[in-house]
């Protein structure tokens, strides 16, 4: 049974697992969006939970810094965090109505992230200093965002069916996708300079190549809803199936395996609701379920 290669890491109160990532100091770290709060997990199962002292910040998607710290976007409350492995937190105001949401390294040693409210991407340096970057297409929800072997960040535009490529100089490029309705949401950065992302609205994985040239995957359930991607260390692409409860791995020419949650992940919960995923630095991958758990999955 697949079920046997999950372990459930329970998680306290109805917190939300939503963004999860591997830190620098060999421990996971997640957002909690419905509690304002991190939770710090390490592969032995013992976890911290670190209060923002804003619960109703919304923290989204996290990810390791170039400066040793973790950064993560504050969707509610229009906020970059940032946390040391020790705990000590810092956070830098936007404008208001930023929305921000996903959040990468560049390769220019500052973090990007995408403004999912005011439709534009942001690029902020470890000590503060923000910068904003319109978009030429308005409404357009800019939503997860990854660097590419390019030197590029790439990023995902929910609202306009499209991909976009930004510069560490600022210039945009946008790549219009096939499927009407589409509405990406996940991408990820595969070794091999391909661009994997989640296409949430038409039930499909997409890879895309540098000069934009895009391979489309249906999926056996067109109502699957995949969220977000993660590139996996054998060259395939693991993806979270958020309306069916799976776990799925995809190969580039397209050969699918699916792994559903076990029946008891979210005790309580009509449905696991798996969001983010990270490998971890014992080569498990980590599923954060927003109805109340981690997942630790044994490929």
């Amino acid at each position: 049974m697949t079920e046997t290669r999950f372990t459930l890491l329970p998680v306290p109160g109805a917190a939300g697992p939503y963004g999860i990532t591997a830190g620098p100091d060999g421990a996971l770290w997640a957002t909690l969006v419905h509690a304002g709060a991190l939770l710090r997990l390490d592969p032995g199962g013992r976890s911290a939970v670190h209060p923002l002292g804003a619960p109703g910040s919304g923290p989204s998607v996290i990810t390791a810094g170039p400066d040793g710290a973790l950064w993560f976007t504050r969707m509610r409350d229009d906020r970059i965090g940032r946390i040391t492995p020790d705990g000590t937190l810092a956070d830098h105001a936007l404008p208001p109505g930023s929305a921000p949401f996903g959040i990468t390294a560049g390769s220019d040693g500052a973090l990007w992230f995408t403004a999912s409210g005011t439709g534009g991407i942001g690029r902020i340096t470890v000590d503060g200093q923000v910068s904003a970057f319109p978009l030429p297409v308005e409404g357009a929800f800019p939503a997860f965002i990854t660097a590419g072997a390019d030197g590029a960040l790439w990023f995902t535009l929910n609202q306009a069916d499209a991909v976009g490529r930004i510069t560490c100089d600022g210039d945009v490029t946008l790549f219009p996708l096939p499927t009407p309705g589409a509405a990406p949401v996940g991408i990820a950065a595969g070794p091999d300079g391909a661009l994997w992302f989640t296409e949430i609205g038409a039930g499909r994985i997409g890879r895309m190549l540098p000069d934009g040239t895009v391979t489309e995957f249906p999926l056996a359930d067109p109502g699957c809803r995949p969220h977000a991607v993660v590139a996996g260390p054998d060259g395939g692409c693991w993806y979270t199936e958020w309306g069916t409860g799976r776990l799925g791995r995809i190969t580039p020419d397209g050969r699918v395996t699916g792994h559903p949650l076990p029946a008891d992940a979210a005790p309580g919960a009509p449905a696991p609701e798996p969001h983010g995923l990270a490998f971890g630095p014992d080569g498990d991958l980590y599923i954060a379920l927003e109805a109340g758990a981690v997942a630790r999955f044994t490929p």
